[in-house]
C-alpha cells in the first residue's frame, strides 16, 4: 500500500475544512506506519465504510477494522473508530485515560486543533490491528 490518498478516502473528506483534513491526513499516515512497523498486521486494506476511511487487516486478518473520519457531533472533532463490539475502548481508557477522548465503546476522538499524542495514538492503532492475534493467543 502506498501512502497515496486513493480516491475513495479523498472523496470522503471533500468539503472538511482544511485543518480537519490535515489532521485525517495524519491519523491515516499513523494507521499506514503502524502496520508498516509490525509485521504481524501485513498489508492493509484501505477501503471506506458508512462513509468513512476503513483500514482492514484483510490480508492477515490480525486484527479489527479502524476507521477514520469527522465526529459528527462537532465540527472540530474527528476520531478514530473501531468494532464496537471488542473491548479496545475499554482498554484504551484503562491505559490512556488522562491523555485521550473516548465516544462510548467505540471511538478516540480528537480535536483538530489540538497537537495528536502520537505515541498513544499508535498504541492504540497497534492494539486495533493486532486484536484478533490477541484474541486468539
Amino acid at each position: 500500500m502506498t501512502d497515496e490518498i486513493p480516491e475513495p478516502t479523498r472523496s470522503a473528506w471533500e468539503g472538511l475544512p482544511e485543518q480537519l483534513a490535515e489532521r485525517l491526513v495524519q491519523l491515516r499516515q499513523l494507521v499506514l506506519e503502524v502496520a508498516r512497523e509490525n509485521p504481524a498486521i501485513g498489508p492493509l486494506e484501505e477501503t471506506v465504510k458508512w462513509g468513512e476511511p476503513a483500514f482492514l487487516t484483510a490480508a492477515s486478518g490480525s486484527g479489527t477494522t479502524v476507521r477514520i473520519h469527522r465526529h459528527k457531533k462537532s465540527p472540530d472533532t474527528y476520531g478514530l473508530y473501531v468494532h464496537c463490539q471488542t473491548d479496545l475502548v475499554e482498554r484504551y481508557r484503562q491505559l490512556y485515560d488522562e491523555e485521550l477522548t473516548f465516544d462510548g465503546n467505540r471511538a478516540v476522538l480528537f480535536d483538530s486543533k489540538d497537537e495528536l499524542p502520537v505515541d498513544a495514538v499508535k498504541h492504540c492503532i497497534a492494539m486495533a490491528l493486532t486484536y484478533h492475534l490477541r484474541k486468539r493467543s
